[in-house]
């Protein structure tokens, strides 16, 4: 299933997606059907939290839906498919992205200095601009800020003390059970489905802090960076997210195009590295990272206000934003 959260007059509702044009809020139709509300289907963490006992409502009346239940998608607020999750960590997953980042990052440094050739010359020689060998063997990442989430559609308000916008391309899971200490063979049980998620950064602040060796902080922190959705495509309905085509494209030019299956380290992994002594909980996002060709840092093309990013990813859908500074 595609299940969607929108806003209406009572609060986020959730809704299942039909087809390409429609949708059916599910706790509506399943009052309409049984009686009685479903506490499960209140909200989509809710829903998430409830694991199969929700799914298992939202099974039972899908089928029932008629003419009169369906509502046109272009008519909806969206909202991130969780409007609020328990928690964000973003990895770092795909080598062919890290590397050009670091090249990118190299060169954007070197140019601030006197003598810039002569600088990029000292940081290659420096070996600080290259993966360091504990990325192969183990998935690494850093913590969002849950609150700066924005949705499908949401227009994008980059912060005023940045001059440099730029979009991520990523693919992100939503885990749906608790997990502890996990062994990555038996991780994908914990998933509950996948979304897609566009990392929106501030790059000139990111170089700045990074130069510390320490952040993200204000390059990724600001209201709204964090875009999800249009929607989350549950587990069963994702037969392997190690195999889908990844396309963004800013006013409908391709910037870059890759493939999910290109990870270092893939969700099971990641699953097994952030459960190690650490409980996780439903609700909280794995972000697998960027993948390779999916940033305008990696060729230092950046955004300009008025931009249309769309975040394309195959068996999920299209996530859409527009960006612009005040």
């Amino acid at each position: 299933m595609k299940l969607l959260s929108y806003q209406s007059e009572t609060g986020p509702r959730i809704g299942v997606v039909v087809d390409e044009h429609n949708c059916v809020d599910i706790a509506a139709l399943y009052k309409r059907v049984k009686g009685e509300d479903s506490a499960e289907l209140t909200d989509m963490l809710t829903l998430v939290k409830s694991g199969d006992a929700g799914l298992d409502k939202v099974h039972a009346v899908r089928d029932e839906m008629d003419a009169h239940d369906l509502i046109d998608m272009a008519s909806i607020e969206f909202l991130a498919p969780l409007p609020l999750p328990e928690s964000i960590r973003d990895f770092a997953n795909y080598e062919l992205h890290c590397q050009q980042a670091l090249a990118a990052s190299m060169k954007m440094r070197a140019s601030k200095e006197a003598d810039p050739d002569k600088a990029l010359a000292e940081f290659k020689a420096s070996g600080q601009y290259v993966i360091p060998p504990y990325w192969y063997e183990e998935p690494l990442y850093y913590k969002c800020n849950r609150f700066s989430i924005s949705a499908h559609n949401q227009t994008i308000h980059w912060p005023h003390y940045s001059n440099v916008m730029d979009y991520e391309l990523e693919l992100a899971a939503i885990i749906g059970k608790t997990a502890k200490d996990v062994k990555a063979e038996d991780a994908a049980d914990y998933i509950f489905g996948y979304t897609i998620y566009n990392d929106f950064s501030a790059r000139d602040a990111q170089s700045q802090e990074m130069a510390f060796r320490m952040g993200p902080a204000k390059g990724k922190d600001f209201d709204n960076s964090n875009a999800f959705g249009p929607w989350i495509v549950t587990r069963d309905e994702m037969p392997d997210p190690y195999n889908l085509h990844m396309e963004v494209r800013v006013n409908g030019e391709v910037r870059g195009s890759s493939s999910s299956g290109a990870c270092q380290h893939n969700f099971e992994r990641c699953i097994q590295r952030v459960s190690m002594g650490e409980t996780l909980r439903p609700g909280e996002i794995l972000a697998l990272g960027t993948v390779g060709n999916g940033a305008g840092f990696e060729s230092l093309q950046f955004l300009n206000s008025g931009d249309v990013v769309e975040c394309d990813v195959e068996n999920i859908g299209v996530l859409r934003n527009t960006v612009v500074k005040d």
